[in-house]
């Protein structure tokens, strides 16, 4: 599973100005870093630590943190691994690492929503109505011509975007008034902490990914998501033939050749999924030299670049509060 999107993958960019038209990578819910990318995280390849350190802090803030030296990733890493360390023995157990991740997304997911509730909410009021919300994002649609709603970029087009947003919306909001509440808001913004939400999020990843629309999905439309030439003559990495592998061997399960509805639900919305708990066994798993279950603050130092990666280290925040530092 990935779970660095898990954060990652649900940035959102804020309050499009009714007076600009922006890029579909600049509206809410983008689906090039849609919400449920993190469930392709385990399969040991060797693209997974760039690909989470992207997903979790975002592509500004990875390039921020790529310039910074190993020793001062090191540095900051290590004041990290001494907050996560809650009994102060020397020792990260699989328990306190987890409990880290489920911390690290919790702040996350409040901070982000509470961003967002403010813009979009100025006064306070107890909700927000469709009508507002659908204003403040997609306003500047009332002046475009039909093609320009319809041009698509990697699929996407300004309509389809306020389609998928609107059936979210109302897939989120319980009580059927078409006004969100702070929890139903929350919902909306990071269906994927949502059981509730979960049909909605598997319908969005299958529109993704299923590019000829014929419902189900082939090998290439699995690997396109990641994985896309940059010639007509390139060889395909080690990892692209793993993640081909792991398609065969462990999503199709009928084995037909392709991914049907609940074959991507087994895939991405697997009932009663420790997530936090999975990334904490793959963490320790990468860095544990001695195999005794646990890491000292060497043994993650030593792996820093798997960790910068990771939602374990929750860079992003750390970058932000320099005083920390």
């Amino acid at each position: 599973m990935r779970f660095g999107m898990f954060l990652f993958v649900a940035a959102l960019i804020g309050v499009a100005a009714s007076s600009s038209i922006p890029a579909t990578d600049e509206l809410p819910h983008n689906p090039l870093e849609h919400d449920s990318l993190h469930v392709k995280h385990f399969d040991g390849s060797e693209h997974n630590a760039q690909y989470d350190h992207e997903a979790f802090l975002g592509a500004d803030e990875s390039k921020k943190f790529d310039n910074l030296s190993p020793e001062e990733s090191k540095r900051r890493l290590g004041l990290i691994v001494d907050r996560i360390d809650e009994d102060k023995d020397g020792f990260i157990t699989l328990a306190e690492l987890k409990n880290w991740i489920q911390y690290t997304q919790r702040r996350y997911i409040e901070e982000d929503v509470g961003r967002l509730w403010r813009q979009h909410n100025p006064d306070n009021n107890k909700t927000i109505s469709w009508d507002a919300y659908r204003k403040n994002i997609y306003g500047f649609m009332d002046n475009l011509d039909k093609d320009v709603l319809e041009e698509e970029e990697h699929g996407i087009s300004y309509k389809s975007m306020l389609k998928r947003d609107r059936r979210r919306w109302g897939v989120a909001d319980q009580d059927l008034d078409d006004n969100l509440t702070r929890e139903e808001f929350t919902a909306f913004l990071h269906p994927e902490e949502h059981p509730s939400m979960r049909d909605v999020v598997l319908q969005e990843t299958v529109e993704d990914l299923d590019k000829d629309k014929d419902g189900k999905i082939s090998v290439d439309e699995y690997i396109g998501d990641m994985y896309r030439p940059s010639g007509v003559d390139e060889e395909e990495p080690e990892w692209v033939l793993s993640e081909r592998e792991a398609f065969s061997k462990h999503r199709d399960l009928d084995n037909d050749g392709y991914l049907n509805e609940e074959e991507v639900r087994q895939w991405i919305v697997p009932k009663d999924f420790d997530h936090a708990g999975s990334e904490a066994k793959h963490l320790i798993f990468e860095a544990d030299m001695d195999h005794d279950e646990q890491l000292t603050k060497d043994e993650v130092l030593d792996k820093y670049d798997v960790f910068v990666g990771s939602q374990a280290t929750d860079f992003g925040e750390a970058l932000a509060r320099h005083d920390e530092f």
